[in-house]
């Protein structure tokens, strides 16, 4: 993965650099806006971090200058500002993902792999059909059968399996699912993505083997191949 990097915090674009080369990943890295502005379009990048409040040229004016000028990379806004309606901001910027500071690097490399896979996949016919293993979801008709068999979900559970399953063998961490399935709307420390969880795995896995939803001990949950 090839990373642009755009953070005045030296000691934390030091630190994501390092983060990312140790997981084979290339990333260039630019101090003030304008710089990684120039960066940006001057060379392709498989997904940008930006932060916020930087010298020269902030974020968010950045991120509008390449959404204007027809650049669709993926963007993740790395911000201390952490309100929900900074979040909101950000995004309607034309942001593809937000990660307040401080953060755990686990949890960047993760947002990051899914970003660019879905940058990649981009160009290709879209899916209507999602499977991993003998699971299967029809998104057109949204039915789901693990072998063959009907597995019959609840809206929100839905929702949270096909999360899942366009992330695949990926560690998905609770605030991506707040984020993504819930919207926000609920407190971090809530246990409602434990429920719901817990709901889903009861009705892929119980009667089915190997089980498929993983629970990544510290960060999160990964749906598998078994």
């Amino acid at each position: 993965m090839k990373v642009l990097l755009v953070e005045d915090d030296q000691a934390v674009a030091d630190f994501i650099v390092s983060e990312l080369a140790q997981a084979g990943h290339a990333c260039t890295h630019f101090a003030d806006g304008e710089s990684g502005l120039g960066a940006a379009r001057a060379d392709h990048y498989d997904v940008l971090i930006v932060d916020r409040m930087l010298p020269r040229l902030n974020g968010l004016a950045l991120l509008r200058t390449l959404r204007q000028e027809g650049d669709a990379t993926p963007v993740l806004i790395l911000s201390a500002l952490g309100d929900v309606d900074d979040r909101v901001q950000g995004l309607h910027c034309g942001a593809d993902d937000y990660l307040v500071k401080p953060f755990a690097m686990a949890e960047l490399l993760a947002r990051l792999q899914i970003l660019s896979r879905r940058s990649s996949q981009s160009g290709s016919e879209v899916p209507t059909r999602l499977q991993v293993a003998d699971l299967e979801m029809d998104l057109l008709s949204q039915e789901v059968r693990r072998r063959g068999e009907v597995v019959s979900l609840q809206p929100r559970e839905y929702k949270l399996l096909e999360y899942l399953m366009r992330n695949a063998g990926q560690v998905v961490t609770r605030a991506m699912l707040l984020e993504h399935v819930w919207g926000y709307h609920f407190d971090p420390q809530t246990n409602v993505i434990d429920v719901h969880v817990s709901r889903l795995r009861q009705k892929i896995d119980r009667d089915f083997s190997p089980p498929l939803l993983a629970t990544v001990r510290g960060a999160g949950y990964c749906l598998g191949t078994g």
